[in-house]
């Protein structure tokens, strides 16, 4: 089942334009992750799969009824502003109390319901935000760079969480990255962008497609051999391999 279908899209924005010509499509039960340079348009494709943005031209069709929940780069709270955990939770619209407590067990974060947003550190606000986006019940769980600020073993305890929760819910998770070598593995496509899809496909083809090595170098195709998500760490050599662009 498709839950979104983009067909020749281009998107203009301030006289630039942003993304050329791009086909994507997103099934249920999936994990996409998009790769490209900074600029190459990764934020706007979001944003125009959830709706912020309109196309110039071609099509944008989603599934009747289709549920997005959104994990942003990043959220600031003002330390001066006093909210719970569990009072963030229940913003703007007010949650039942068992459901936010089954989307914090569900990350592995209920213990922290009762602390104030602005004690978290960077994996325990990453875990919060995730568990308001299931709240919402999603079809499609779309994250922009939500690892971003974290170091190498809180990236990969995240995305092993992402993994189990398209496994236990079914939920379909299109993802930004700039963390190759983790998310390589993590998916089940990969999407390379750059102002248009250079190439796509399963992990290891757009690994070895010419496109994608002038953009990030050769060296993440060693590091995808070398890191799986039944690993409980990322090796050292993997990640020194991992940072071609």
């Amino acid at each position: 089942m498709t839950l979104v279908n983009i067909d020749a899209m281009t998107v203009q924005m301030g006289g630039t334009t942003a993304l050329r010509n791009v086909d994507f499509s997103i099934s249920k039960g999936e994990i996409v992750t998009v790769v490209g340079p900074n600029g190459s348009g990764k934020s706007t494709l979001m944003r125009a799969i959830i709706g912020a943005i309109a196309p110039n031209k071609g099509r944008i069709t989603r599934s009747e009824g289709l549920r997005i929940g959104y994990v942003p780069q990043s959220l600031h709270i003002d330390p001066t502003l006093p909210i719970t955990v569990r009072r963030f939770l229940s913003l703007p619209n007010r949650k039942p109390r068992e459901e936010i407590e089954t989307a914090m067990a569900r990350v592995g974060a209920d213990n922290l319901l009762d602390k104030q947003m602005f004690t978290l550190s960077g994996g325990q606000f990453q875990r919060t935000l995730l568990a308001r986006a299931l709240l919402e019940k999603p079809d499609l769980l779309i994250l922009d760079e939500p690892t971003t600020g974290l170091d190498q073993p809180g990236s990969a305890a995240f995305y092993r969480l992402i993994e189990d929760i398209r496994t236990e819910l079914g939920t379909a998770v299109l993802m930004v990255s700039h963390e190759l070598h983790v998310v390589m593995s993590a998916s089940d496509r990969v999407i390379c962008l750059n102002g248009h899809v250079c190439c796509h496909g399963a992990p290891d083809v757009v690994a070895s497609a010419p496109e994608y090595r002038a953009l990030f170098g050769s060296g993440t195709q060693g590091a995808l051999a070398l890191y799986r998500h039944d690993h409980d760490h990322v090796h050292d050599h993997a990640e020194d391999h991992a940072h071609a662009g």
